[in-house]
């Protein structure tokens, strides 16, 4: 269930991080941590290829830096396709954004 309502197009980077980041939940029990993910659109509002992570900062093991990773490219996904306007999606196509996904500072 996308979590950016296809109603209204998006006309700006800030729009789009904002739609993005609503459908960010971080996991439990992972404050403090974070995730850069590395990643491009097609003009149609969907990814060119898997997102990758280029920052990772989460207190554990290599098992809990790998869930909240998984985390944040499921948030990303869940948001897809966005509904960019023409101008956006003209100028969207193959850039590479990146997307930091926190969890709240205890």
């Amino acid at each position: 269930m996308p979590c950016q309502s296809n109603a209204a197009s998006l006309n700006t980077l800030n729009d789009v991080g904002a739609a993005l980041q609503a459908c960010w939940t971080p996991p439990a029990n992972s404050e403090n941590s974070s995730v850069t993910l590395s990643f491009s659109f097609r003009r149609d509002g969907t990814l060119i290829g898997p997102p990758k992570p280029t920052a990772i900062k989460v207190n554990g093991d290599a098992k809990a830096r790998q869930a909240y990773v998984d985390a944040a490219t499921a948030a990303l996904q869940q948001c897809l396709p966005l509904s960019f306007s023409p101008a956006l999606a003209q100028g969207i196509a193959g850039n590479i954004f990146t997307l930091r996904f926190n969890s709240p500072k205890q």
